[in-house]
């Protein structure tokens, strides 16, 4: 039997390098992976390349959403190789629902869209209270290293509905970041609890990628050997 595969998706204004030291540390483990580089034109072509990449692996995998990478977690997650999902930080939606809505009722929310800059049919981030939100809790050198490789993204990613939502049929793991200033941390345990999730909680930022790679590699390797 082909080992299990972990398979790494990114969030807003990122790409797959965002992972690099995750996938360092998966390494060491004894873990392979994988991080997609996502279009970030709209969740349906988002979803797809996911989608690809899981074809072209041709493994059973784990997959790791990152903050909008949950979102394409639960759409592409009914790819017949998923084993297992795991968010971190991440938008586990519901039926109709988008990153920009959903039902979870008055939950706090954090400055995010005062962050957002618009420009044309994409979106982009004021770099100084974008840093903030996202890398708060960095060293200096790595926030300014992440900041400089982001992108702007299409408008539309915000309002994509996944079409199917795969935790209802394949076991989950939820890591809330209790420090996040961009998703809320009670909107992520909010995620977790109706996604009916195993949650583990860190005390660290939106981008635990970045400032705890040892913490996410750690998580992620045990999912993946607990397929055996």
């Amino acid at each position: 039997m082909t080992a299990p595969l972990a398979v790494l998706v990114h969030g807003l204004w990122h790409g797959a390098w965002c992972f690099d030291g995750v996938r360092a540390a998966l390494g060491e483990r004894g873990v392979d992976s994988l991080a997609v580089d996502l279009p970030l034109t709209d969740l349906p072509a988002d979803t797809a390349a996911l989608r690809s990449a899981l074809d072209a692996a041709g493994r059973p995998a784990v997959l790791v959403g990152h903050s909008y990478g949950g979102a394409v977690v639960t759409g592409a997650g009914t790819h017949p190789l998923v084993r297992e999902l795991v968010f971190l930080a991440a938008f586990a939606l519901d039926d109709g629902e988008s990153v920009s809505r959903t039902r979870l009722g008055d939950l706090p929310d954090t400055r995010l869209a005062e962050a957002m800059v618009v420009s044309g049919d994409e979106m982009g981030l004021d770099p100084v209270l974008g840093a903030r939100l996202l890398y708060g809790d960095a060293p200096f050198e790595v926030a300014a290293a992440a900041l400089a490789r982001l992108r702007p993204v299409g408008r539309q990613v915000f309002r994509g509905v996944p079409g199917s939502i795969a935790w209802r049929g394949v076991p989950s793991t939820y890591a809330v970041c209790t420090a996040d200033e961009a998703v809320h941390p009670e909107r992520q345990r909010a995620m977790a609890t109706r996604a009916g999730a195993r949650t583990v909680e860190w005390t660290c930022g939106h981008s635990p990628a970045a400032t705890c790679p040892e913490a996410v590699a750690d998580l992620v390797a045990e999912r993946v050997r607990a397929l055996g």
